[in-house]
């Protein structure tokens, strides 16, 4: 059969082709476009200025959090290499650890294996006044479990049944929950692989799960739009973050998630530094008691 033959049956049987869908201009790029190279990508010193910003509004929606004892899980998903380490450092830079702190389980162990599903991360939930962000969460039983075969069929659907529950469950009790998937292309993905193969300090990064993952492009790709359509409900939503421009997706993001959640200017005002002991009061003892951290630099 003829390629123009085939392409005609298959017109007959799908139907003619969708159109491109067309990459939106950045609303800043609009306003602004002396931030953005001839490219299109956003210039480093626009990038520096807007995330110092940024950081300034996250410092503000943690004290917020904290007076009003709010319970916020931000869930980060999505392809190896997407970003989602990058944006979740950005987020926590500047933040307290004991308002805003990272969860990150690696492979359970054998009695976790045992316990309800949902159970080890049920542990690491948010009390009043905290904020988690979950790098990889119970989604992994849709991901990475489905795709290599961690989990029965019986497993996997049944996650997929109790999952929009478990999440109404979470918000019916005044937990903000929001949902990130970052989304990257096949392209960027494979640079972003060969880049961490050439760094020594980013090798640790590529593990024989990531290589199984890459040559596991559909079957993921599969996984994500079935998880998609069982788990994008109205109370908890999946947002995608186009993250084949690392600085973007870290800038959109955080602007978004602040927009998420309304929060009020807490800043204390200026405080008034007290006058410091007279030093004469105190004798430091001989530095020869002191052991001293050699001066190499």
């Amino acid at each position: 059969m003829s390629q123009e033959h085939q392409d005609q049956v298959r017109v007959a049987v799908q139907g003619p082709p969708s159109p491109p869908i067309p990459t939106p201009v950045p609303l800043m790029q609009q306003e602004h476009p002396e931030w953005y190279t001839k490219k299109g990508r956003l210039r480093r010193k626009i990038y520096e200025q807007e995330l110092a910003r940024l950081q300034v509004e996250l410092v503000k929606l943690q004290e917020w959090i904290k007076h009003e004892k709010i319970r916020v899980v931000v869930i980060f998903e999505g392809r190896d290499a997407a970003g989602k380490g990058g944006v979740i450092k950005r987020i926590t830079q500047r933040l307290n650890p004991r308002v805003v702190r990272v969860v990150a389980l690696g492979v359970p162990t054998e009695k976790e294996k045992t316990q309800w599903y949902f159970q080890r991360y049920v542990s690491h939930l948010p009390a009043g006044g905290e904020m988690v962000l979950f790098d990889r969460s119970w989604y992994n039983r849709a991901g990475v479990e489905r795709v290599m075969g961690f989990c029965t069929d019986e497993q996997y659907w049944e996650f997929l049944r109790s999952c929009p529950s478990f999440e109404r469950m979470l918000v019916r009790d005044g937990i903000i929950l929001i949902k990130y998937w970052f989304s990257v292309s096949r392209e960027e993905q494979e640079r972003r692989f060969q880049a961490r193969l050439k760094d020594p300090v980013k090798r640790w990064k590529l593990s024989p799960m990531d290589l199984e993952a890459r040559a596991r492009w559909v079957e993921y790709s599969r996984a994500k739009d079935e998880m998609f359509a069982y788990t994008d409900i109205k109370q908890a939503p999946w947002y995608v973050v186009n993250a084949d421009d690392k600085r973007q997706a870290r800038l959109n993001c955080i602007h978004h998630l602040l927009s998420l959640i309304p929060y009020e200017d807490l800043t204390p005002e200026p405080i008034e530094l007290p006058p410091v002991e007279d030093r004469m009061k105190y004798m430091r003892p001989p530095f020869d008691y002191q052991n001293f951290v050699p001066t190499v630099y």
